[in-house]
């Protein structure tokens, strides 16, 4: 396992990080194969886990807190809030009101009396950058966060963010998680060089690009993955993305094959490469998933292999952009860009 510092914190971590969404219903993982899967990569050197609030309602962040009990002095522990929790309207979103609220919630549910990193989930348009920054503050101040971080946040956000700290003289964020794979590259043209310059440490969700990266898609295979069976669409041949990212995974394959590695390795082994990231993100549903994962934790790609890559998916291209999670609301509602 490669370490880094986790932006300008001094906190150490895994070049690999273990995300807990699969943890429950959403991945069908019951307790005892989330506690074999944390075990497992504890033991290859995987220090920091993330989970959120609403990964099957709460149930994730349970079962993280069974799987770690009696051990989180020796883990980064990390989660989020921000996205709806029921049907109550103030149950979502990043004002005081709900974020006090909701990290009580999540220590209960991990079983800890603090977290490392409290993310916030998504940009909230309603809230205003200095609430949300003074009630982290003061939460970091009672000791239970040690730092606060963003999730997906756009790049103007997160410029906004850090000046809203500094006007204020409020703690600031210090990590975001954006999404990042070799088919999602968007934000190496605006995100990650905002990250650099304000020394943010980045956390990468879905590197192998919900499976399409996962060795498992290819040209003439019937797509039978998890995900494909409750997020249809994203892996329908008919969509013209989908098509220009197998036509992609194809070349993809044949770089690695030539390389000696695996699709895994070479798709962790590329966003890991990035100057600006800090650790990816594995979301294991089992203990063969996270072994293939944990395979590529020492992967370093020549350049040779770099330059192959970005003759494939060109820097800074997203081949499906109806995916991108970080889009300014005004683009995805007509009544927000008329008066």
């Amino acid at each position: 396992m490669q370490y880094r510092t986790l932006g300008r914190t001094g906190v150490q971590v895994g070049s690999l990080a273990l995300g807990a969404m699969n943890f429950g219903t959403i991945g069908r993982t019951t307790q005892d194969e989330a506690t074999a899967i944390v075990d497992a990569a504890l033991e290859a050197g995987v220090n920091l886990i993330d989970t959120a609030d609403m990964y099957g309602d709460g149930e994730s962040e349970e079962m993280v807190g069974k799987a770690i009990a009696g051990r989180s002095d020796d883990i980064v522990l990390a989660t989020k809030a921000g996205m709806p929790m029921g049907e109550e309207r103030n149950h979502q979103g990043s004002s005081r009101r709900w974020l006090v609220t909701e990290l009580d919630n999540s220590l209960r549910r991990l079983g800890v009396d603090h977290v490392d990193l409290y993310q916030i989930h998504r940009w909230d348009p309603r809230t205003g950058d200095e609430e949300t920054l003074s009630a982290l503050t003061d939460l970091q101040r009672a000791g239970k966060i040690r730092y606060f971080g963003s999730s997906t946040f756009p790049a103007h956000r997160i410029v906004q963010a850090q000046w809203a700290a500094r006007e204020h003289h409020l703690s600031r964020y210090v990590t975001e998680q954006p999404s990042y794979s070799i088919l999602q590259r968007g934000i190496e043209s605006h995100v990650l060089p905002v990250t650099e310059e304000y020394g943010l440490g980045v956390l990468v969700w879905s590197p192998l690009a919900s499976g399409w990266l996962s060795g498992a898609i290819r040209q003439g295979r019937q797509v039978a993955s998890h995900r494909s069976t409750f997020m249809p669409q994203r892996f329908d041949p008919a969509v013209p993305a989908n098509r220009a990212r197998l036509a992609a995974v194809e070349q993809l394959a044949a770089v690695a094959d030539e390389s000696g590695l695996t699709m895994i390795q070479l798709a962790l082994g590329f966003v890991t490469a990035h100057p600006a990231v800090t650790s990816a993100l594995i979301g294991p549903r089992t203990l063969d998933h996270l072994h293939a994962y944990l395979a590529a934790a020492d992967t370093v790609l020549p350049a040779d292999v770099l330059d192959a890559v970005d003759a494939i998916v060109a820097p800074g291209t997203d081949l499906a952009a109806d995916e991108k999670h970080d889009t300014p609301p005004a683009l995805l509602d007509a009544s927000l860009r008329r008066r």
